[in-house]
């Protein structure tokens, strides 16, 4: 069957979004993810930057030798889950074991994971105190959710009547996904739009984390971007390291590194390496509904 074909007969079940979407995604993963981790790298070491990947363990386990490489090149490496799968949709139980095997089967690569995010920064009410019950530093997707959106520095969930032990980030609304699929930002405006925010960030001295796919921002024409924002961030006196190094940091001292004004946290999910996992996954999903 004809790609156009297919892309028809997609149409027709799910509507116009969903080949769509299919084709940017295919058009993005002809650029190889070696070569997106080295335009990335490549700009991360010009500014002395650090850059948190939290990494679908299935996915991982399919190339540990790219996962290695990230860790060996000084970035963090995080849970993004077994599975990509919203975890509203699984029972508490179900969410737990996805999660373990995560870390488990990161453990196995010899990487131990500080930081974790749901997929789709799903989350629910009682996720902050089941992430307690792991040896986990930091979360960098609960902090989505509306009602922490505009805060500028760290923050602990309630758990019970204490505090939780994960310390939880404030994740920015500026994805790379809402800029660049959904708005059609181009690498101009969507640098604008991350050095607004950044630049916003540096009169609260706390802190921002941004989600930039790799798949997107790596990308030779918007890798530019992440240049960019680093470059501004400096300027404004800005760290960027990993989350587990700032939330050690900020911890132990109450304040940034050095003589930083605010900290930057780059972070992006990595869901799949090549076009056909993505596409067996979102076909899966897709067909799971009905």
């Amino acid at each position: 069957m004809s790609g156009i074909r297919y892309a028809r007969q997609l149409g027709k079940r799910w509507g116009q979004r969903a080949p769509q979407q299919f084709y940017r995604m295919l058009k993005l993963h002809r650029t190889p993810f070696e070569s997106i981790l080295t335009n990335m790298f490549e700009v991360l070491d010009k500014h002395s930057g650090r850059f948190a990947f939290p990494i679908v363990a299935a996915v991982a386990g399919m190339r540990p030798e790219l996962v290695q490489w990230i860790v060996r090149e000084g970035h963090e490496v995080a849970s993004h889950g077994y599975n990509h799968l919203r975890y509203p949709t699984l029972s508490a139980k179900e969410r737990e074991k996805d999660l373990s095997l995560s870390i488990q089967t990161f453990r196995k690569m010899g990487i131990t994971i500080n930081g974790f995010r749901a997929p789709y920064d799903n989350y629910t009410d009682d996720m902050p105190a089941m992430l307690d019950r792991f040896p986990l530093v930091w979360d960098g997707g609960f902090g989505y959710r509306p009602e922490h959106r505009e805060r500028t520095h760290f923050f602990h969930a309630k758990v019970e009547d204490r505090n939780s032990s994960v310390t939880f980030i404030p994740l920015n609304i500026w994805s790379d996904d809402k800029m660049i699929d959904t708005l059609r930002m181009g690498p101009e405006e969507v640098s604008r739009t991350l050095i607004k925010e950044v630049s916003n960030a540096s009169k609260t001295e706390g802190v921002i984390m941004f989600d930039l796919h790799p798949i997107r921002i790596g990308q030779p024409e918007f890798v530019s971007c992440l240049d960019r924002v680093l470059e501004k961030a400096t300027e404004l006196g800005g760290w960027c390291p990993t989350p587990v190094e700032a939330v050690r940091q900020w911890e132990k001292h109450g304040q940034w590194k050095g003589d930083s004004k605010f900290c930057l946290l780059l972070t992006g999910d990595i869901d799949n390496w090549v076009f056909s996992d993505y596409l067996r996954r979102e076909i899966w999903r897709r067909m799971s509904r009905h």
